[in-house]
């Protein structure tokens, strides 16, 4: 598959089935990116949810200027930001507050295989919210450093400091805990 480009033309030229391929192919990795945003899963759910409502009801012009997951995960990040507001304004609550939900484990045992890449994933959930960002988009969805700028909205050289930053962060955050991240 292209990255999801020939599903979504194939889904505005009436093929249903193609927006089906594109929420299967891309659905987990957007819910646990979005986490970062919304620090709590079922709220990455709906964002991912109003991201696909998104495509589906507006079908907005992709342009070619990405790939289109970097476009998808865009307007992902977009729709979370959104929400993230409108909480805040709704409830006061801290994004700081992070409950781990039986849900949230459920998920990252289907997605993340092996034992050892869930505590990396613990450990990067303690981390600053812009440094989760950038480890998740480059690490476990392998974007590109100038792809995942394009998605959080930052230079690349901007990114390659967080990145530098946020793998100084982890080793630590790991040090502490005792985990062994060479073998990761």
């Amino acid at each position: 598959m292209d990255n999801g480009e020939s599903s979504y033309r194939r889904f505005l030229a009436g093929d249903d089935n193609g927006m089906v391929e594109i929420v299967r192919e891309f659905r987990d990795g957007l819910m646990l990116y979005l986490r970062s945003y919304t620090e709590d899963i079922n709220a990455a759910e709906d964002c991912v949810q109003d991201t696909f409502i998104r495509l589906a009801v507006k079908k907005p012009k992709f342009s070619g200027r990405s790939t289109f997951k970097t476009w998808l995960y865009t307007i992902g990040r977009n729709i979370a930001i959104d929400n993230v507001r409108k909480s805040r304004r709704h409830r006061g609550v801290s994004l700081s507050e992070c409950a781990v939900l039986a849900d949230e484990a459920d998920l990252e045992q289907s997605y993340l295989v092996s034992e050892q890449k869930i505590n990396l994933r613990h450990a990067i959930c303690r981390l600053r919210e812009e440094y989760q960002q950038v480890l998740y988009l480059t690490y476990f969805e392998s974007f590109s450093n100038e792809e995942t700028a394009k998605i959080v909205g930052k230079s690349k050289k901007q990114i390659e400091n967080l990145l530098y930053n946020a793998r100084k962060a982890l080793r630590t955050e790991l040090e502490k805990g005792g985990f062994d991240y060479e073998n990761i």
